[in-house]
């Protein structure tokens, strides 16, 4: 959970660098309480719930993907890609899951070497 508030705390910080487990771990828990959400929206035939959480959430998720991007050395308007059909999104799940660069790259050091959550 800690990382889900990680990248709430980051609102709109569209610079420096977010982990695999980050991202993943935000998205994760994300997709858990779109699921409740829907459900319990389903039930009061209603959706109201959903799309309040989904606008909240609009932001942070595109800044921790940009983040993501800038981790793997990619520059943050590779999200665009995802407005491909089929192929961008694949895409960009490719590279989500690349391993970040090691070394600091042009934006920020490595997240692995900072202290753990």
């Amino acid at each position: 959970m800690n990382w889900y508030l990680e990248v709430l705390k980051k609102y709109v910080v569209f610079t420096g660098r977010a982990r695999r487990k980050e991202f993943w771990m935000f998205e994760l828990i994300n997709l858990i309480i779109s699921i409740v959400l829907a459900v319990v929206d389903m039930s009061l035939d209603m959706q109201l719930l959903g799309t309040i959480y989904a606008l909240a959430v609009f932001l942070p998720s595109l800044a921790v993907t940009v983040r993501r991007l800038h981790d793997t050395g990619r520059s943050g308007w590779w999200i665009l890609i995802a407005l491909v059909p089929l192929i961008g999104f694949i895409v960009l799940i490719v590279f989500a899951a690349t391993e970040g660069e090691q070394h600091e790259n042009a934006h920020g050091p490595n997240p692995k070497l900072a202290p753990a959550y």
